[in-house]
């Protein structure tokens, strides 16, 4: 067996292995990126393409590195086709976005990662994980055309994408790591490059449609005006949809793509779940969708990703710094993460276990009486509020569905609940489960609102 020494040892070299990565190498650290994929299929990730908070990266790979993959900065709104209701819903996005050439993009951030000496990795399947008698976990084996390797590290980062195999091999008891983790939480997803013949006139906008069942949906996202992103993605509490069919059959059914070309074919799942609670244990931290960092309504995670990268680094140089990679040591990383973004993702969960338990035609006929600013701030943010008058028109305009605006009324307290929760994360695992049963005492009244089977 082939032994690698490192100070860090990241595992994936997607958005936030890359930036782990490239972030402990600029500050002087050994570090390498460990990945199952070949060199040439190396960022080529399913994905939908559309970049939110394109203006803010880390500076460890900064915005510059990756213009060469922005292929769309025209993007400005979502535009929700609601066949029901015979109409289109048009929501502004805030703040910057593009959408990209993903599998360039994953290119750029390799690159960028190797400008600060990162070591590479390639064709390395990861078979196991090392830990110490004292529980820390100090290192990765894997094997790369039947040769074994090891990479040690102080610390090492799962960047392994959603349901890593990493975690089925750590042993987290004595540790606070969240393994309340299930593939009912997740997302089952299916995307194809596609090349139409003229240019399409919602180049300006993400298309999103509803399935025939809530647990569905199509999005048609324009990296040019001609070179389109579909995909197809469904929750997987609820039974399987046949994803290559059902897009196919959308596709047939539109004008704008006849005689089109598909230029490239990906499937991939997507934790749309809320974060993970602690993405920490001793020697070892999750990043990126590995520690289910994605927005649960839209399945955007690049920014976030990228943050996550940059704050687990941070958290394991202060730590070897210290001559101190224990759970206490390393927790920064968690209170970083849920202070951007992590609790308002949780909060925006609420709205996801919503939908899982609402009738599809009901919510779409609601949701085309729904102010799109005030849907665009619930999207984003996580919270909105309605003004008395806007609340006057919506209610005249919702005549028939006052029912389910009571209950998304009721729905948004206990979410807004939530994200109070949430702001108060714990400054030390210590705390930690006290935290978590305040927080679980929440979701019950989540479910009781919504009337959605528990997904925790």
């Amino acid at each position: 067996m082939t032994t690698h020494e490192y100070d860090v040892v990241v595992v994936g070299a997607g958005t936030s292995g890359c930036y782990a990565a490239a972030t402990a190498a600029k500050a002087g650290y050994d570090a390498c990126i460990v990945e199952r994929k070949s060199a040439e299929e190396a960022g080529h990730i399913a994905c939908g393409d559309a970049l939110k908070g394109a203006a803010n990266f880390p500076d460890a790979i900064p915005k510059r590195k990756l213009e060469p993959a922005i292929t769309n900065t025209e993007v400005d709104h979502g535009r929700f086709e609601i066949p029901q209701e015979d109409t289109v819903l048009e929501i502004p996005v805030p703040g910057e976005l593009a959408v990209i050439d993903r599998w360039e993009y994953g290119r750029c951030v390799i690159q960028g990662a190797e400008d600060h000496g990162v070591d590479f990795y390639y064709d390395v399947v990861v078979t196991d994980v090392d830990q110490d008698k004292a529980g820390r976990v100090t290192g990765v084996r894997g094997k790369t055309k039947g040769e074994a390797h090891e990479f040690t590290g102080d610390v090492v980062i799962d960047a392994a994408g959603s349901l890593s195999l990493l975690q089925d091999k750590v042993d987290f008891s004595d540790s606070t790591f969240d393994t309340n983790v299930s593939y009912s939480q997740f997302c089952s997803a299916y995307r194809e490059i596609v090349e139409v013949e003229e240019e399409v006139e919602w180049k300006d906008a993400l298309v999103f449609k509803p399935t025939k069942r809530a647990a569905g949906y199509l999005w048609y996202f324009p990296r040019t005006g001609t070179e389109i992103n579909a995909g197809l993605g469904f929750q997987m509490n609820e039974e399987p949809m046949k994803l290559v069919e059902d897009l196919k059959e959308d596709l047939q059914h539109r004008e704008e793509f006849a005689n089109a070309e598909v230029l490239d074919k990906l499937g991939a799942a997507l934790p749309t779940r809320r974060p993970y609670d602690s993405a920490v244990a001793p020697g070892y931290m999750a990043v990126g969708d590995a520690a289910a960092l994605v927005n649960p309504t839209t399945g955007g995670g690049i920014a976030g990703a990228a943050y996550s990268g940059k704050y687990a680094a941070e958290a394991a140089i202060e730590g070897i710094e210290n001559d101190d990679v224990s759970e206490e040591q390393l927790w920064s990383y968690n209170e970083r993460v849920m202070d951007h973004f992590g609790g308002r993702y949780a909060g925006l969960d609420v709205y996801n276990i919503l939908s899982t338990a609402v009738d599809i035609d009901d919510l779409m006929s609601l949701l085309a009486r729904l102010p799109g600013e005030k849907l665009s701030e619930a999207l984003y943010a996580g919270s909105t509020s309605i003004s008395p008058m806007v609340a006057l028109q919506t209610a005249v305009k919702s005549f028939g569905h006052w029912g389910q605006i009571w209950n998304f009324y009721k729905t948004k307290q206990v979410a807004d609940e939530l994200l109070d929760h949430y702001e108060s994360y714990p400054s030390s695992p210590f705390e930690f489960e006290s935290w978590q049963e305040e927080r679980d005492e929440i979701m019950e009244r989540v479910y009781d609102v919504t009337g959605a089977d528990a997904k925790y």
